[in-house]
Order: C-alpha cells, then structure tokens, then sequence
C-alpha cells in the first residue's frame, strides 16, 4: 500500500489538510471539512421502507429532501443513543447532499501528512478502503475517513434512489 499522502491527492502539499473530528461511541473520526455543508441538531427522520437499517430516513431541508445514514449503526458500533449531543452533519458529495448522524461534533483539526499514518490492514466493520488512514494529534487519534468513497460505495447506491 502506498502512503496515504499520496493516495489523498489535497494532503500532499504540506500545508495539512482540515479535518471535522466527530465522536461514534468512544472513538473519534474526522472527514475532509471540504465535504461538509452544515451542521444540525439531530431532528426526527422520516423512515422509507425497507431500507437497510443504517439509513435512518429522510429529512427535508429547506426543500430539499436527502437520505440520513446513522454513522454507529453503518460501522456496527452499537445502539445508537440520540441526545442533545447528537447532530446530522450535512454533506455535499459530487453535487449529491446526504446528511449522517454521529454522536458529537468535536472541532475541526488540522493535520500535516506528517501526522497521517497509514491504516492498518485488518478487517474492520467497513473495508479498510475507506479508510484515509489514522491522524494522531499529541496523546489523539482520529480514524479519518474517506467520505466519498464511504457514500459512494455499492450499498450506498440505494441512497442515489431515495433522494430522487
């Protein structure tokens, strides 16, 4: 596997790249604050029928309606507990806008490619594929995510046909 810098073409310049650190459970994880539109409060879905179970429903915002996937239920992290902690972080994915749930917004770190490790190779609740690689910030470590691919996978293709 070659380095994560250059596999993620925006982190190869040495400036860093900027990071949304959010909490799933114990365990925090940061996407490309590029990708991200907004952040909410956690609001009730409406549910689809015979979704897989990660996508929580739909929502309508300020007219349009997107797809919400619930990020601890996607990874197999547990029942997911809603509270005044909870958000949907909105993203803006090649023109698409899906929202997900996590459990807290933490803050928005900058990392160098310096501080990015490579993934481990293990099997993890979602192939390593979508992993961009481990960014450790002093005693911190974010599990960064590759969003794009994450939403963009197979089974999210379901999230194309509901937001239509």
């Amino acid at each position: 596997m070659t380095s994560t810098s250059s596999k993620n073409g925006d982190v190869k310049d040495g400036a860093g790249s900027e990071f949304l650190a959010f909490t799933l459970g114990s365990e925090e994880y940061g996407i490309d604050i590029l990708k991200v539109q907004e952040i909410r409060g956690y609001e009730v879905v409406t549910r689809i029928a015979n979704a897989p179970e990660f996508i929580k429903g739909v929502i309508n915002l300020r007219g349009i309606i997107i797809p919400v996937v619930d990020m601890r239920i996607k990874f197999n992290l547990g029942t997911p507990v809603y509270d005044q902690f909870t958000v949907v972080i909105i993203l803006n994915i090649g023109g698409r806008i899906m929202g997900v749930v996590v459990d807290s917004v933490s803050d928005v770190t900058t990392l160098t490619p310096e501080q990015i490790k490579p993934a481990p190779e293990m099997g993890t609740a979602f192939g390593s594929d979508y992993l961009v690689g481990l960014g450790t910030v002093d005693e911190r470590m974010l599990i960064l995510i590759d969003i794009d691919k994450l939403m963009s996978s197979g089974e999210m293709g379901l999230i194309e046909k509901l937001a239509a």
